[in-house]
């Protein structure tokens, strides 16, 4: 949330590694959603409903960083 926020009211030409970062924080969440749920720390369907809606927040901030990528310069 830190990073995301922090993104939105930056300049365009400095959200890419900010927007990069809450991308990996959310992947590492599904891998620790997994792990919960593979040791029976969490049921089927408590991780059902969070991996659901922690996929569609990586859905959305891959979409933020694509179109970010794609109207920031090359280095």
């Amino acid at each position: 949330m830190e990073t995301i926020a922090s993104a939105t009211f930056l300049p365009r030409d400095e959200k890419v590694p900010y927007v990069r970062v809450a991308v990996r924080k959310t992947d590492t969440l599904k891998v620790l959603l997994l792990v919960l749920w593979e040791t029976k720390s969490l049921d089927t369907k408590k991780y059902g409903a969070l991996s659901g809606q922690v996929d569609e927040i990586g859905r959305m901030l891959g979409g933020w960083y694509n179109q970010l990528a794609k109207t920031q310069p090359r280095r």
